[in-house]
């Protein structure tokens, strides 16, 4: 039901109840964490990171090992999470100041709340500086844009206050005592985090004022600071090569790296993402509500270190940017351990979630439900995703470079909107990790040239 004051959206199909609905129906726990890469977590693959909890969701629940952001940018990304759409949809295209939109979003959270679950929001919304309630959110804890590391300022419920502490330690606290109130209703608690990006500020235009490359940009919780002090860390084969046979980027000049002073702190802030993910599910175990609760965790896109020569930076369309970690654990419908190589895109996540609540996705979302995958009834699922970016002047090496991409499981084109002749496309299977551009020299499959609908 539509609060005092909100903006009447267009219509929309009504939410069905479907047949197969579990009963009672489930919960969810949501926990997005921001910036990390598919490959940091000792679950998919790192060799020293300290993930027990996160592993924990893999062990007994599913991994989906190809997991594909929809736009690799904060803003965009959280979108397409929230609606089943893609920005071109949806209309949050890039990390400007578009909060009034965000008011309007129809989410999967939402359309929950309207369907009798109590739901909660904490963390970083991100669609613009606004930090007020957003509609089907019974419960709001939120922060002004990027928020603080240190004692941050929050708002609760449209009232502003002031925390104590380390920004992820807040968010957990909160959450965990919203997961232990009584309620007779299903809920939903979407949580998602500050970090692991770095403690800057964002204004309306989407530039920042601080240093996102500089270590001391990425502030651990104190009791982690030493953490991995004599750690080594991996690199990737494509790191600090030059982005030979890709013109678009190399307007851009030599490229950059990512310190690994830098990258052992942004370690060490996913240490106390992970003990909050403890600590919540210990709360669920406490008030016996686990084994009937969807907990889902994810990441809003990558981040290079240095591969192709970028770094600190996202928002292109190479592996390290695109892909993320998706875990999810809830036994009535997954079996413990199970490893999902089939593709999922962020946009499958809201008619995922409705589907598994019971609920029918509405007729604008342009994702799919996985649910079938987590049973391995794979029959017709298309491994595709479309990936997609639109130009902003922030960062100068990226200047007019808005593209749309589409990964296959062998292929990756990359078509881009300004820029004529700079096309790239790579055979992953004897390329993975994208150092020969193809383009102009080898037709590709014509699955590359497919494109959702606007």
């Amino acid at each position: 039901m539509l609060r005092s004051g909100e903006a009447v959206l267009p219509s929309r199909r009504s939410i069905l109840a479907l047949p197969f609905a579990p009963a009672p129906r489930p919960n969810f726990l949501f926990v997005l964490v921001d910036d990390l890469r598919w490959d940091e977590l000792a679950c998919t693959g790192h060799p020293f990171a300290q993930s027990p909890n996160a592993g924990r969701l893999s062990g007994e629940g599913a991994t989906f090992r190809n997991a594909f952001a929809t736009t690799p940018l904060c803003s965009p990304s959280r979108a397409a999470f929230l609606t089943g759409q893609y920005a071109h949809r949806n209309g949050i295209t890039d990390n400007t100041h578009r909060s009034a939109l965000s008011h309007k979003l129809l989410t999967w959270p939402r359309l929950l709340h309207d369907a009798g679950y109590e739901t909660a929001f904490l963390g970083k919304w991100h669609m613009g500086n606004d930090d007020s309630p957003r509609p089907g959110f019974d419960h709001w804890v939120s922060f002004p844009g990027q928020g603080e590391s240190v004692d941050p300022a929050l708002n609760v419920n449209g009232q502003t206050t002031r925390a104590k502490g380390y920004v992820t330690d807040v968010l957990t606290e909160r959450a965990v005592d919203w997961l232990r109130r009584p309620r007779t209703a299903p809920f939903c608690l979407y949580l998602a985090h500050k970090a692991i990006h770095p403690n800057i500020v964002q204004r309306n235009d989407g530039s920042v004022e601080g240093d996102p490359n500089a270590p001391e940009s990425f502030i651990a919780a104190e009791r982690h600071k030493s953490l991995y002090a004599n750690a080594s860390l991996p690199h990737r084969p494509n790191y600090n090569r030059p982005p030979q046979g890709k013109p678009a980027l190399a307007r851009g000049g030599p490229g950059a790296i990512t310190s690994d002073a830098t990258i052992l702190n942004r370690m060490r802030m996913t240490k106390a993402i992970d003990e909050g993910l403890g600590e919540m599910l210990h709360a669920l175990e406490r008030t016996r509500q686990l084994d009937n609760t969807v907990v889902v965790y994810t990441s809003d896109h990558g981040y290079f270190y240095g591969e192709h020569g970028l770094g600190p930076e996202r928002r292109l369309a190479y592996e390290e940017s695109i892909r993320i970690p998706f875990l999810l654990r809830y036994p009535p419908r997954v079996r413990a351990g199970r490893q999902i190589e089939r593709f999922l895109s962020a946009v499958d996540v809201a008619p995922s979630m409705l589907t598994l609540a019971g609920l029918e996705p509405t007729a604008a979302m342009q994702g799919r439900s996985f649910t079938p995958l987590l049973e391995g009834r794979d029959q017709g699922w298309q491994d595709r995703v479309a990936i997609e970016y639109f130009s902003d002047t922030v960062f100068p090496r990226i200047r007019q470079m808005g593209y749309r991409a589409v990964r296959t499981r062998r292929w990756k084109r990359i078509q881009y909107t300004e820029l004529q002749g700079m096309d790239e496309l790579y055979d992953l299977q004897s390329d993975p990790y994208e150092l020969n551009n193809l383009h102009g020299r080898v037709k590709p499959a014509p699955e590359v040239n497919w494109w959702p609908g606007s």
